[in-house]
């Protein structure tokens, strides 16, 4: 699959969404990837995550991780591609910690997942929750990293998809300036 495909997939499936977004980074922008709306059929999450998993033939991964909520089935799905355990980590009074029994063994390698990465932030907190536990992060990977080169990890990125989408503070988004859109949070996490 290529990027071209998979950009079709995200309008035909109506998960590039166009507006005046207020990201889990607490950024605007004009424009949200709403994996969601492509995880929501097994098939498609299926069919992207053996895509993304064939790109890391040659790393040896033990487990995949991933942040609740956005990771939790691309961690699945990658795991089924790869024939791994697959868990997820969840924030607990804003930190990232392992519940419902999952662990990470000692020099483990552990690969982390997440549906899009746009600063890295989630992503980051669970490669930090794999290293306190002494286990190996080998690879990042996600369906589409929004970052523009700005997310930086430990490990090599590897994703489907590159795009540009511009982001703004929130004291300088000239969305917020035209005042004719309404800001919207259709991320999962809080502030």
């Amino acid at each position: 699959m290529v990027e071209k495909e998979l950009l079709k997939i995200f309008k035909s499936e109506q998960a590039l969404l166009s507006g005046h977004f207020l990201l889990s980074s607490g950024l605007h922008s004009g424009q949200y990837m709403q994996c969601a709306l492509l995880l929501q059929k097994p098939w498609i999450a299926q069919g992207l995550c053996q895509t993304l998993a064939k790109k890391l033939s040659g790393i040896k991964v033990d487990v995949v991780i991933g942040p609740a909520l956005g990771g939790v089935i691309v961690s699945y799905e990658m795991g089924r591609a790869l024939k791994i355990r697959s868990i997820f980590a969840e924030r607990v009074d804003g930190t990232m910690v392992l519940r419902r029994g999952f662990s990470l063994k000692k020099s483990e390698k552990v690969l982390v997942v997440e549906d899009v990465i746009t600063t890295g932030k989630s992503t980051q907190e669970v490669v930090k929750l794999v290293k306190e536990h002494g286990a190996k992060l080998v690879a990042v990977a996600a369906i589409v990293d929004r970052s523009g080169g700005g997310a930086i990890f430990d490990a090599e990125l590897f994703s489907l998809l590159k795009i540009g989408i511009t982001t703004y503070r929130p004291e300088g988004c000239p969305l917020c300036g035209e005042g004719r859109l309404p800001v919207v949070k259709p991320g999962s996490r809080t502030h």
